[in-house]
């Protein structure tokens, strides 16, 4: 390649290797001098080309590991809390995970330059879950472990962006085809394409849906898994990210972009899948090994943090405000010829666990946003209130001797939810009555452990300050079917569990054993997609069918039924409107996706009036022209 042969030639045989990470570029030396002081040269090539690069040792002038592991215990205090050291020997990083990752770091860094400087290993720091996570602990092993095939893979990005770069065709078309999540909530996925990439963005399962209407459309002309450059996730929800790992079964072998704590997320929600299938007696999409796939090739990316991810388009993550490591995704393409906004799913309001969505970008022509709630109908009330009416809700079924089941979504809402609960209790506003969480939201709890700077400052500084809310007392873990029969039989309580719209998991099983008692409770708090047990119950029904070991059973409901819609982690009526109003600069064209038709119509017709901005509101297998 030209770029790193011209990089060598500048610093006359000091380099035994340069090669690319994804569009990054690392530079290896077996000069003990020149990797110490060579970091101003390294700046002023840095300043010319304009392109990130890292200088590491070369292998054969590391320190053995042993006396790694000896020096960095030397060096960093004890109260940082070391809890691993793992070695990526074929990268020469060393990654330390503490309790405490700022006293690895040090002032300024200082720390990590003194490990540097003693052992010529470059060290990565990452923060130990409060909460044990054998998901996060797993997915370190698959990217550290004989990771000699994964700094090949991340040379063969870089080789392919900086190959095909082609100034002439920068400025060439722009398409957009919606494989699905058009005029619906569900298997979001959206293929984009210029004449030089083809990226998808999102790739979901429709939960709710039965059949074909499931999954994405991929028996289209336009899509073509061998010719895939990238697949960029907005957040690991499984309307967005239910079928990666299908992709990598069949015959993907390209970069997956997301924040870190979606990459962990999605592993953990795609293994979860195999466990319903299984339960429901079908035959699972994909296995563990295509989940491995997935983190093998998987690309994170901090918010803010730009990157080339093809020759033709630059990639950019801005916080979506949604859920933990939510993402809304900017694409630059044709080096600025078009400015490409997808918001994913969106909050564009303070809540308990995140801050809101940004909405000040550098550029921006055309954005896709969501629609969940979308329609004149759906304005929300204050959280405030919302979150008083779910407490009144609980202190009643309580008081009466009931139960309260809160199906919800492992992923953000569950967070939520304990935060207000947590809190209440805290000040006096709840009885102290037990809190059971099931599912995989105290997995998921780990993962928001361990990454705390995606969350609100509040929360953040309750982690750091060994407050941890997710470990509170209040709250006991349900992990196995005795523990949850345990639950059943026992009395007044709170049960938070997975799924989120009862098509599946623990909250099904709470649902059959608490439904015939009219003093127990109900209460939604998140989306119920259209066809789910969720809908159906909310819309009120008197009972339904299940299968219990293998035998139909009819399940009366005779429990209170709530739906309180204003604790929701998507943007109400009110908070996209007030986005697209402070949103700068001003976009040319808004695309509207996820949402019901009508929802997604209605919110055309608003901002098509107010701001005099073209809209559109794709169907399915519809293809846009952007440019």
């Amino acid at each position: 390649m030209e770029i790193l042969k011209n990089i060598k030639e500048q610093l006359h045989g000091k380099v035994t290797e340069a090669s690319f990470e994804g569009a990054n570029i690392v530079l290896y030396t077996d000069n003990e001098k020149f990797f110490k002081e060579g970091e101003g040269k390294i700046k002023e090539i840095v300043d010319q080309i304009k392109k990130r690069i890292e200088l590491r040792a070369d292998q054969k002038i590391l320190l053995e590991q042993k006396k790694v592991e000896e020096e960095i215990k030397n060096i960093v205090p004890t109260e940082a809390d070391i809890t691993n050291i793992i070695f990526d020997f074929h990268r020469s990083i060393v990654i330390i995970e503490a309790k405490k990752p700022g006293l690895v770091i040090g002032k300024q860094g200082s720390i990590l330059e003194d490990i540097k400087e003693a052992t010529l290993w470059t060290p990565h720091v990452q923060r130990s879950p409060a909460i044990k996570s054998q998901i996060t602990e797993n997915i370190r092993e698959v990217l550290y472990a004989n990771n000699n095939y994964r700094r090949k893979f991340l040379n063969s990005i870089g080789k392919k962006i900086y190959t095909d770069w082609n100034p002439e065709k920068m400025k060439g078309w722009i398409r957009l085809t919606f494989l699905g999540g058009a005029r619906q909530v569900g298997r979001s996925c959206m293929l984009l394409q210029t004449p030089n990439s083809k990226i998808l963005l999102d790739c979901g399962v429709d939960v709710a849906a039965h059949g074909a209407g499931k999954f994405p459309t991929f028996d289209v002309p336009e899509f073509d898994i061998a010719q895939l450059d990238a697949v960029i996730i907005s957040h690991a929800h499984l309307d967005h990210v239910g079928l990666v790992p299908y992709l990598y079964k069949m015959g993907y072998k390209g970069p997956i972009y997301m924040t870190t704590p979606t990459r962990d997320i999605a592993a953990l929600i795609s293994l979860d899948f195999i466990g319903v299938a299984y339960k429901q007696a079908a035959k699972p999409l994909f296995d563990s090994s295509d989940i491995k796939e997935m983190v093998k090739h998987s690309i994170c990316l901090n918010y803010n943090e730009v990157t080339d991810i093809t020759s033709d388009v630059r990639l950019t993550f801005y916080n979506a405000g949604h859920a933990l490591g939510s993402a809304m995704i900017h694409l630059n393409i044709g080096n600025g010829a078009h400015n490409l906004l997808y918001t994913g799913d969106f909050k564009y309001g303070k809540s308990r666990l995140l801050d809101p969505a940004i909405s000040t970008f550098p550029r921006v022509e055309s954005v896709i946003t969501e629609s969940t709630y979308g329609s004149k109908n759906d304005i929300l009330p204050p959280r405030l209130q919302s979150e008083e009416q779910l407490l009144e809700l609980v202190n009643k079924t309580i008081a009466r001797g009931g139960k309260v089941l809160i199906p919800e979504l492992g992923l953000g809402r569950a967070q939520e939810t304990m935060l207000i609960l947590e809190d209440a209790m805290k000040a006096g506003k709840m009885k102290k009555i037990p809190i059971y969480i099931d599912g995989m939201i105290w997995d998921i709890n780990a993962i928001h452990t361990a990454y705390p700077d995606f969350l609100s400052n509040k929360v953040r500084a309750q982690i750091f300050q060994d407050s941890n809310p997710f470990i509170s007392e209040v709250f006991s873990r349900v992990g196995s079917p005795h523990e949850r029969r345990n639950v059943i039989e026992g009395g007044p309580c709170v049960v938070l569990a997975t799924s989120g719209m009862l098509v599946g998991g623990a909250s099904v099983e709470y649902l059959r054993e608490f439904a015939g008692n009219k003093d127990n409770a109900l209460i939604f708090v998140c989306y119920q997609g259209v066809g789910s047990l969720g809908r159906q119950v909310q819309d009120g029904i008197k009972e339904t069918r299940m299968v219990v070991d293998g035998k139909e059973e009819i399940v009366k409901i005779n429990m209170e039924i709530h739906t309180i819609t204003g604790l929701t982690a998507h943007a109400g009526r009110n908070e996209i409107m007030s986005f697209f109003n402070n949103m700068r600069p001003k976009p040319k064209k808004i695309i509207i996706n996820h949402g019901e038709v009508s929802k997604s119509l209605d919110l055309a017709s608003s901002l098509y009036k107010l701001n005099r901005v073209e809209t559109n509101v794709p169907r399915d297998l519809e293809t846009l022209r952007l440019r």
